[in-house]
């Protein structure tokens, strides 16, 4: 089997560009292309150890010091923790590409070199790296930016309702501007599982506008409400939503006023 160095040069090159682009877009790092390519041609330089005879303890620390020396050059140092992070978010890009890669070398019996596959003296890892990994990143950075967004909006609410403690999963929703008519006051929405009336408990009916239909919903008020890492709230109104909040692993509807302001 015949092997071209500098293709695998140049593959092993572009598959680091990409990684450190998609770092740098995800992290918003504000570094320039010339700075990527520097990381990208020491990472390329790295295909040339897997020739060279090491044991694989050896071999995994050149990997992880030539990593580091990729984010370095190419996001520079400036604390501990943006050092991380950029170290971090490479790792979880790499291992993405790296196990796409894995699955076709399982699924189409290819031959392996280091990150290059064969196939009848075939190298597929141009059509990959041309076609194939902009299209697998580009969905990763989506879905990682759609999970960040939803996950800086989860947070932990212990409400104190008639002397128990509740614990739910919130989620701050914007389409939720559900304000009682007496009071003006936001209205955490729950699933109405999660909460029951009373006997003889205490509550008003507040109008609720859907696009399937209009209805009135039971609140009750709550002694204390504690969103944890953001503040406690008093008297916090909590309507009981007949219907499910649609949204997996979701308890209730925070109101945003409640992120802006003291109750």
């Amino acid at each position: 089997m015949k092997l071209y160095l500098d293709l695998i040069f140049l593959l092993n090159f572009g598959f680091d560009f990409i990684l450190l682009l998609v770092v740098s877009y995800l992290l918003r790092r504000n570094v320039s292309l010339k700075k990527i390519g520097l990381g990208a041609l020491l990472g390329g330089t790295s295909i040339f150890i897997l020739f060279i005879p090491l044991n694989s303890f050896t071999l995994f620390l050149c990997k992880v010091l030539i990593s580091i020396g990729m984010i370095l050059i190419t996001f520079s140092y400036k604390n501990k923790t943006y050092f991380i992070q950029n170290i971090l978010y490479l790792y979880s890009a790499s291992i993405l590409l790296g196990g796409f890669l894995y699955f076709l070398n399982v699924q189409f019996s290819y031959s392996q070199k280091g990150l290059v596959f064969f196939h009848n003296g075939l190298s597929i890892n141009a059509v990959i790296l041309i076609f194939l990994s902009p299209i697998i990143l580009c969905m990763y950075v989506k879905q990682g930016k759609r999970l960040k967004t939803f996950y800086s909006n989860v947070y932990t609410i212990k409400a104190i309702i008639n002397n128990y403690t509740y614990e739910w999963t919130g989620f701050v929703d914007t389409g939720n501007q559900l304000i009682d008519p007496y009071f003006h006051k936001p209205i955490v929405l729950v699933n109405q599982k999660e909460l029951h009336l009373l006997p003889n408990q205490e509550y008003i009916m507040v109008p609720m506008h859907t696009i399937q239909e209009e209805s009135l919903i039971p609140c009750i008020r709550a002694d204390t409400f504690e969103i944890v890492g953001k503040g406690i709230y008093h008297k916090v109104w909590i309507g009981l939503c007949p219907q499910s909040l649609h949204m997996e692993g979701i308890d209730c509807l925070l109101h945003p006023k409640l992120m802006e302001e003291s109750i």
